[in-house]
């Protein structure tokens, strides 16, 4: 495929692999697509070293993407990745849960770890915290290129750390759930749509992006798994956009 063509790159979590169930479902969803509306889809197996990782992304991008028509789609410690090549290439990205300060959170995590999918070991030293926070981004530029979908009921990660984070972009945010975002096959419509993908039923269109008050509005709630209406998405307003798809339950992390 062409570099000039749309491109998504999924990134995966930590601990995971090309192998897990987002991964999968995305790669499915892009290939049952027609092909004159088929995105160039690039799923890597990440390295546990951050550094590594990111230098290999940003080799294969530099190979083979146009930044222009270019979508990070990133789960959890992918999120956050996806945040810095966002910035990096001036590129859209989706942060699905997504790790905002790993360098803080995968403290408990030092040691030997292994791979869920993968059976490979591999050690958390501080090397790796001291490139995670050589990734950091203090704050997102043009805040509109950015998607996020979180749960409230993620039990590793606390998601209103995110919904501040990524004040003023697109933003999804779904009652219950959890850490794996059990909605994610029903937002693959939303997701590829964001990412500039034509092609897509008619019906399908984009989420609604936060506003003022800090950045903290929610997204109207998707139903059936798109935006309820078609067409350009609609704003937020200052004390609007605040509905969520089930209350907000208590206990999470």
């Amino acid at each position: 495929m062409s570099a000039g063509a749309n491109t998504l790159v999924y990134l995966h979590g930590f601990r995971s692999s090309p192998a897990s169930i987002k991964a999968t479902r995305l790669s499915e969803f892009v290939a049952a697509l027609p092909v004159t509306a088929r995105p160039q889809l690039h799923v890597p197996a990440l390295a546990d070293r951050p550094a590594v990782a990111i230098a290999a992304v940003a080799q294969w991008i530099d190979r083979h993407a146009n930044p222009a028509a270019l979508t990070f789609v990133g789960s959890s410690l992918g999120g956050y990745y996806a945040t810095h090549l966002a910035e990096r290439y001036d590129a859209r990205a989706v942060m699905i849960n997504p790790a905002v300060r790993p360098d803080d959170d995968l403290q408990s995590w030092r040691g030997v770890q292994t791979n869920l999918y993968t059976g490979a070991e591999f050690e958390v030293t501080n090397a790796h915290f001291d490139e995670l926070r050589a990734l950091r981004v203090a704050r997102i530029t043009r805040p509109e290129r950015y998607f996020l979908l979180v749960e409230t009921g993620d039990e590793v990660l606390d998601y209103r750390e995110a919904v501040a984070f990524y004040g003023g972009a697109w933003q999804y945010v779904r009652g219950g759930g959890d850490h794996s975002f059990t909605d994610f096959a029903a937002q693959l419509p939303a997701i590829l749509r964001f990412a500039g993908v034509a092609g897509l039923p008619s019906a399908v269109g984009l989420p609604q992006r936060a506003d003022s008050v800090e950045g903290r509005q929610r997204a109207a709630p998707l139903r059936g798994g798109v935006p309820s209406a078609a067409g350009p998405p609609q704003r937020a307003g200052p004390l609007g956009g605040r509905r969520r798809e089930a209350p907000l339950r208590g206990g999470h992390k």
